[in-house]
């Protein structure tokens, strides 16, 4: 081997940063928790990324599909063809569909923007200048489970990130304490497709949703066994913690075995911060009749919004609530029978959502938490069977925002006549994330993941920022 020269030999050492020590130590290893505070701060966000409009997501999904057309969006030529046959080669997820028929609701016009609010609504009604309505959405599928996972994740079948876990992993967690992806769902079941609406897909396991429960342990599994003290439990995880870390060095970057020990230490910090979170026993009593926790109809999903405020308030980035569970009428699918389905999802929802907007407003937290409403599609036209039901139509249906950075009151993109196609301004699932996600202050085109040799997003290959609603 040639010796090298001796100026060689003496040259002086190239300074190097600490950054660029953690970088290059242990396979890169040591940087890690220097990116998690960097996510954490927001300093590893793009100079060009849009400027943050929200901090937090509260996603009130209504599951089994509600009726825009009986809700939100009024067609009078509905109400006039009522009876007559429905145009021909309407796609139908069941065969027994009938003619069109008109819904059964009476619509006002509310607020100074005069937004069109069906009755079962007249809390919601109330905050309705809050709301931006968005009237042309459509999905890839007339199909619950499909569909479900098209909102969901952006892709219509099992194995993809959810929303919350792309901003978990987008932004980091902004609590040490809790997790940043919590979803509360109906206390008749979860919906169908059950934790692949909430998993992290090929992203850190980290990052997936954490059910939490509103009553008893909030968390199963994440009280200690009986007799076990908290030192005693914090010198087993530290030995744990020691055992893993010996393994890692073993298999360096090997994403999974990162996430597994953090999801340790964060349970047992959560062991103190989760319980302290859903203790309603601090709330005024006027707080509570807000939410709707004094009448039975209203109580449970009440408590949901309520505890989704207090998540946000201590850091939570990503809550999501399901309002229906279970099958058919037990969620907003309402098959048999549209009115007696509506009156009473409705009535569970109506007081809880208009008490969450307003104690946001007042609290000054609507304007960093963006809130979204609405289902995996909506309602046809026609009616269904012999119980004036209304089959899944994916062709056209209604979301709505507030607060984030929405501009409240306004309305955009329409549906035909008769509510079934979306003809003025449509918008897909890739637009709605691609406007969570700017919200946010993330790009939804930046956003991405190395996965299988190809770079994936949120949005995969489209998605337009719904610019109209914004403030």
């Amino acid at each position: 081997m040639p010796r090298r020269a001796p100026s060689e030999r003496h040259a002086p050492a190239t300074p190097t940063t600490r950054r660029d020590l953690l970088l290059r130590a242990g396979a890169g290893f040591g940087a890690l928790p220097l990116l998690d505070l960097l996510r954490r701060d927001g300093s590893e966000r793009k100079a060009d990324a849009p400027p943050p409009r929200a901090k937090a997501v509260i996603w009130l999904f209504m599951y089994g599909g509600p009726s825009a057309i009986d809700l939100f969006d009024p067609k009078p030529t509905l109400d006039r063809l009522d009876g007559n046959s429905p145009p021909a080669g309407v796609d139908t997820f069941f065969k027994d569909n009938g003619n069109l028929m008109r819904s059964p609701y009476r619509f006002r016009r509310h607020g100074q923007s005069g937004q069109w609010v069906a009755s079962p609504y007249p809390a919601l009604a109330r905050v309705v200048d809050r709301l931006a309505f968005v009237k042309s959405v459509h999905c890839a599928s007339n199909n619950h489970a499909p569909a479900l996972l098209h909102l969901n994740t952006g892709q219509p079948r099992v194995g993809f990130p959810s929303t919350g876990s792309w901003l978990s992993y987008g932004l980091g967690a902004e609590s040490a304490d809790l997790p940043g992806f919590v979803v509360m769902y109906d206390w008749r079941g979860g919906p169908i497709a059950g934790p692949q609406n909430w998993g992290a897909g090929f992203l850190p396991s980290e990052h997936q949703g954490v059910p939490l429960r509103t009553g008893g342990s909030p968390i199963l599994n994440l009280d200690p066994p009986p007799g076990v003290s908290r030192r005693a439990q914090r010198a087993q995880l530290e030995l744990l913690a020691e055992l893993n870390r010996a393994h890692a060095d073993l298999h360096p970057a090997e994403p999974e075995l990162e996430a597994r020990i953090k999801s340790y230490e964060l349970a047992f910090r959560m062991q103190a911060a989760a319980p302290e979170a859903i203790d309603l026993r601090h709330e005024s009593a006027e707080t509570e009749r807000l939410y709707g926790l004094d009448r039975e109809v209203t109580r449970f999903f009440g408590t949901q919004c309520l505890i989704a405020r207090r998540l946000v308030e201590r850091g939570v980035r990503f809550v999501q609530i399901y309002s229906g569970g279970g099958h058919q009428q037990e969620s907003w699918d309402a098959h048999f029978g549209l009115k007696p389905n509506h009156d009473l999802h409705c009535a569970e929802t109506d007081v809880p959502m208009a008490g969450l907007i307003e104690d946001l407003h007042r609290r000054g937290l609507l304007d960093q938490t963006l809130v979204v409403w609405g289902g995996e599609f909506g309602r046809m036209p026609m009616s269904q069977g012999d119980n004036r039901g209304r089959d899944h139509n994916p062709q056209g249906f209604c979301m709505w925002f507030a607060g984030g950075g929405i501009r409240g009151g306004a309305s955009h993109g329409e549906t035909d006549d008769i509510g079934l196609n979306a003809v003025v301004d449509p918008v897909s699932v890739n637009d709605v994330h691609a406007t969570i996600l700017h919200q946010l202050g993330i790009d939804h085109e930046q956003l991405t993941y190395l996965h299988n040799g190809r770079r994936f997003r949120l949005t995969d290959v489209a998605g337009q920022v719904i610019a109209p609603i914004l403030a």
